[in-house]
């Protein structure tokens, strides 16, 4: 084969700011998708037991998650970005995790929306740091989302996420489940 018929080596750094707004929007978009499986699991759950009141809460959350999820899918759409091939893993597992906490009691459900909503809202914090410059639009959107998410975060905690038994371990779990799931999302 001639040296003429092969491509050019990529300029350094050449389609980096493409290839990071895909990872981003990736990554958020499965973030969105999981909390909106989290807070469905957990509201069926809660939903006719004397707790009816935690499931309409979830439901709630579950509900402002899915406004990110739709602005996701359509960020999605418009910058013409796949989704992560791991969308159907996450949906099982986040649901899975929604029920399973939710079975372990209220405050262990808790404990999983503090753990799981903390990570999301530094990572939103990261992406909005990066994004101000290169896509300020962008970045005011995740900070509204990133504000939501604080709220859910501190709403837990106030209703007991600390108390959960095991809290250390379930949260430590809980949060590198979420730091491994937002890196394999980046790239697949």
């Amino acid at each position: 084969m001639s040296s003429a018929a092969k491509p050019p080596p990529p300029r350094p750094g050449f389609g980096a700011p493409r290839r990071r707004l895909e990872e981003i929007l990736r990554v958020d978009h499965a973030g969105e998708l999981a909390a909106v499986q989290i807070y469905k699991g957990q509201s069926m759950v809660f939903r006719d037991t004397p707790k009816r009141e935690l499931s309409e809460q979830f439901s709630h959350m579950q509900g402002e998650e899915q406004v990110h999820l739709d602005a996701f899918e359509g960020l999605l759409r418009e910058r013409n970005v796949r989704p992560t091939a791991l969308t159907p893993v996450w949906r099982l597992a986040a649901l899975g995790l929604g029920v399973g906490t939710a079975l372990l009691g209220e405050k262990a459900a808790h404990a999983c929306t503090e753990a799981v909503e903390e990570v999301i809202a530094d990572h939103y914090a990261e992406q909005i740091a990066e994004l101000e410059t290169s896509d300020p639009a962008l970045a005011q959107r995740l900070v509204q989302f990133r504000e939501d998410e604080i709220g859910h975060h501190d709403r837990a905690v106030d209703q007991g996420a600390r108390e959960a038994t095991g809290y250390p371990l379930l949260s430590a779990l809980i949060k590198t489940g979420c730091r491994v799931a937002i890196k394999l999302s980046e790239k697949l």
